[in-house]
């Protein structure tokens, strides 16, 4: 396994996942480009305060612009020689796809398309794709299984992540590519994304108001808290060799009941509980079988639930100074 500096470009490098990635990178000298287009999907001023930190660092460079933009991308292939490629750029959330399916389908599988085309004629060596627990649908059989069939999935969303792993593999039967999809299971931790329900619930219950539950409370996610999601994809990208999934979670699951529960503990607070019917698109189980991760990369989940809940709210209050 080697660990020689690499320079990486990484695609939504300022969002939640790819600002602390970058971060954790650079901490083992490697050098980070990052491309963000900083999107209006949530406020991008405050990707841009996720990424000041790096901003400054002799070894990163930050680079706005669009993954759909083919003179950038051929520039920036040209100016850089790429030892790697971490691609979290994406259009995220499953409701918001069944609004724009169009636009989904563009970003995460043409823009996907695009970068493998040019990783290809600029013969970069290993490539980590972002992919996603949503791809498994309502599967049955729990844990889930990277072998099991994911041709049922049940948003746009869930469509373009298992379209961008046939891609791959496709790229990598024809071209000898080095490319690994990570589905990662319900990521949560500093800078989650707003729209995410450990922040969404936390913001709402700071400021009193009522927390929505689709659905009985009887839903069950497995949360992955982002180190152990980090190790993770660190490891995938020094282990990256042929066409790999990967199952990234925690390998528990948590109710939405216990989640709220676990919540208003750690804020001090009690919530509002507003009950709505089951939403289009969402899946009852989320629950990772993490037996090829640990056997093939050492990937070895180690935040609990409340201990990661905790951390979250504890950066919550600072960042929003509550």
């Amino acid at each position: 396994m080697s660990s020689t500096a690499m320079k990486v470009l990484l695609t939504g490098g300022a969002g939640f996942i790819g600002s602390h990635f970058c971060e954790y990178l650079l901490d083992r000298q490697h050098e980070v480009v990052i491309l963000d287009n900083f999107n209006d999907y949530y406020d991008p001023g405050i990707k841009r305060r996720y990424i000041q930190s790096v901003q400054q660092h002799p070894q990163a460079t930050v680079v706005e612009g669009d993954i759909l933009d083919h003179a950038l991308m051929s520039h920036l292939f040209r100016e850089h020689h790429f030892d790697a490629i971490v691609h979290l750029a994406a259009r995220a959330g499953v409701r918001p796809s069944l609004k724009q399916p169009g636009l989904y389908e563009r970003v995460n599988v043409q823009g996907t398309i695009e970068l493998l085309d040019l990783a290809r004629d600029h013969n970069v060596d290993r490539i980590i794709v972002a992919s996603s627990s949503s791809v498994y649908g309502n599967n049955e059989k729990v844990p889930f299984h990277e072998d099991d069939n994911v041709d049922h999935p049940i948003s746009p969303y869930a469509a373009t992540k298992k379209a961008c792993e046939l891609i791959c593999y496709t790229f990598h039967h024809l071209y000898n590519m080095n490319i690994t999809c990570l589905r990662f299971f319900t990521v949560y931790g500093p800078r989650q994304r707003p729209d995410m329900a450990i922040h969404k619930f936390t913001y709402l219950l700071s400021k009193d108001e009522p927390i929505p539950m689709y659905g009985d409370g009887s839903t069950r996610r497995d949360y992955t808290y982002i180190t152990d999601i980090l190790d993770g994809m660190y490891k995938s990208l020094l282990n990256c060799n042929g066409y790999r999934i990967y199952n990234l979670g925690e390998s528990k699951t948590v109710s939405l009941n216990e989640l709220i529960g676990i919540i208003e503990e750690a804020y001090g607070k009690k919530a509002v509980i507003q009950k709505l019917p089951m939403q289009p698109g969402d899946v009852r189980i989320t629950y990772a079988d993490i037996t090829r991760a640990r056997t093939e990369l050492g990937y070895d989940p180690k935040v609990d639930i409340r201990d990661g809940v905790h951390e979250f709210v504890k950066w919550f209050k600072q960042f929003y100074r509550m």
